[in-house]
């Protein structure tokens, strides 16, 4: 397990199987199911006309997420967090999807109102905050599509494809999106937020076990850039961005 191999037979530096399928769901403006792997995750995108108060009258529009993981999504059963408030983690992670749309998107030019992002991870294997993202732009997309077709926006506003990877270090190896029982064995533990432009977004990275160094950061970023710019033809082919 993390030698020279992997238990799933992928090389370091591959991606798992993944698959974004659009129009999920039957009523929000932007739905996506995207499968990274074991991992599956229903990203929905709803469009609602208010802003937080403190950009009423601004004429600026806003981007925000929330992330779930249902009760069995892993392999015991979690309580909901309703019934215990939503942990620090999850906090965590929904601001991290709503910072990487709002670095996506002009969101200013959406007009005075918000898109909304739902994750609901069903199946956890792995990864779940990168694949939340990763989807995310896709069904944020269709819900700005969804404006634009609608009239009420008159210009589809800027934005740069952007999608996340894990990535972990375990003896001064590089692994590529990490699953599960890879994520729990790893020394270091990585992840990356990148854009078509190859601009980061945001780079989290611990040491779990063994510290790391810069020799060992850049081979990170690399090999997440390669996974990131994989994703994102992934999204683009979805997209017909082509």
């Amino acid at each position: 397990m993390l030698g020279d191999g992997r238990l799933d037979g992928r090389k370091l530096d591959e991606l798992r199987k993944t698959t974004i399928e659009r129009n999920y769901l039957k009523y929000p403006e932007g739905s996506v199911l995207i499968t990274q792997g074991g991992t599956k995750v229903i990203v929905t995108a709803s469009v609602m006309e208010s802003v937080p108060r403190f950009l009423v009258d601004t004429g600026t529009g806003w981007i925000t997420a929330e992330y779930n993981m249902l009760p069995r999504a892993t392999h015991t059963r979690n309580n909901r967090e309703r019934e215990r408030g939503v942990k620090g983690r999850t906090q965590e992670i929904q601001r991290l999807i709503g910072r990487s749309m709002r670095a996506a998107f002009n969101y200013e030019k959406i007009g005075e109102r918000t898109i909304k992002v739902d994750c609901d991870v069903i199946q956890a294997d792995g990864g779940t905050r990168c694949a939340s993202i990763t989807g995310a732009f896709v069904a944020v997309f269709d819900a700005i599509n969804y404006l634009y077709n609608d009239q009420r926006i008159y210009a589809f506003p800027d934005y740069k494809v952007t999608a996340a990877i894990s990535l972990g270090i375990k003896n001064d190896k590089v692994f590529l999106d990490l699953n599960y029982e890879e994520d729990s064995k790893v020394d270091v533990d990585f992840n990356i937020i990148q854009n078509e432009e190859q601009e980061l977004i945001e780079i989290q990275g611990t040491a779990e076990g063994a510290p790391f160094n810069k020799e060992n950061l850049n081979d990170i970023l690399d090999m997440g850039e390669k996974g990131i710019s994989e994703l994102i033809k992934i999204q683009k082919d979805v997209l017909n961005l082509h």
